[in-house]
């Protein structure tokens, strides 16, 4: 384990605020860095991306960059627009 899994680990033991927030945060991280690997790994840029689910080059940015709030039917308009499906698993 790396230094700052440590620190991430010693923090949330510490505070269960942190503990709570860092998951939160780090799932939305995910969500925004999953869509941005499907967009480059489908070769088009934000700009295309924006255009096939009829919105704007920024709000492709925000949702690669923060995810949070994202609604399933824009998920699954960008998802379709890379030729991609949506699967939704509760764990």
């Amino acid at each position: 384990m790396d230094d700052l899994n440590r620190y991430i680990e010693k923090r949330k033991k510490k505070s269960m605020e942190f503990d709570e927030s860092f998951d939160a945060g780090y799932e939305e991280f995910k969500i925004g860095a999953m869509l941005r690997q499907a967009r480059e790994q489908a070769g088009i840029t934000q700009e295309e991306l924006a255009e096939r689910v009829h919105t704007r080059k920024s709000a492709i940015s925000r949702i690669e960059n923060h995810a949070d709030d994202i609604r399933l039917s824009t998920l699954r308009k960008i998802a379709q627009a890379l030729g991609k499906h949506l699967e939704v698993r509760v764990a």
